[in-house]
């Protein structure tokens, strides 16, 4: 793929994740939304199973940020060990080697890859956003403008993760 075509396709994927984000929400959904639109590779599994990963799994915030998890499962989807060759445990390792490279650019840019980490640096505390309260907080706190570009960034590396291998191949 040539370089502007790269580029746009890239700043296409930042672009929709985070309008999804802001009209959609579940950061895990935006993001795999956002890199199947841009890369115009839909699946509505992958899609599905990224339903439950938002806020930390299922708005639990204490686990991996949703954008982090929905960028790792398109990285895999396109790169990871397939059923045919799942006793084969080194048919895995090229998904593994991408989606740190997702994570590390995470850690970098964020300090961490737990939910409550990141909202607790972008938003100065965390929110529960089961409780009522806490989901109107974080709204007023400007959540889905932060968590927007959290998505973004996360759509971006991976675009660009996906189309340099993709472009080795």
């Amino acid at each position: 793929m040539e370089d502007d075509k790269a580029r746009e396709v890239i700043k296409k994927a930042a672009e929709l994740g985070s309008e999804y984000e802001k009209t959609c929400t579940g950061c895990s959904q935006s993001v795999v939304a956002a890199l199947q639109d841009a890369l115009e590779m839909p699946s509505e599994d992958v899609f599905k199973a990224a339903s439950g990963l938002a806020d930390g799994i299922g708005l639990s915030g204490d686990g991996s940020c949703g954008a982090l998890s929905g960028g790792s499962m398109v990285i895999s989807y396109v790169f990871g060990r397939d059923r045919e060759h799942h006793r084969d445990m080194m048919a895995a390792m090229k998904s593994y080697v991408l989606c740190k490279e997702l994570y590390k650019d995470f850690m970098e840019r964020y300090g961490s890859c737990r939910c409550y980490d990141i909202q607790e640096k972008l938003l100065g505390r965390t929110f529960n956003l089961m409780d009522p309260k806490d989901l109107e907080a974080a709204g007023k706190a400007g959540m889905m403008e932060k968590c927007s570009g959290v998505v973004a960034a996360s759509a971006e590396k991976a675009a660009e993760i996906i189309l340099r291998e993709l472009e080795k191949q």
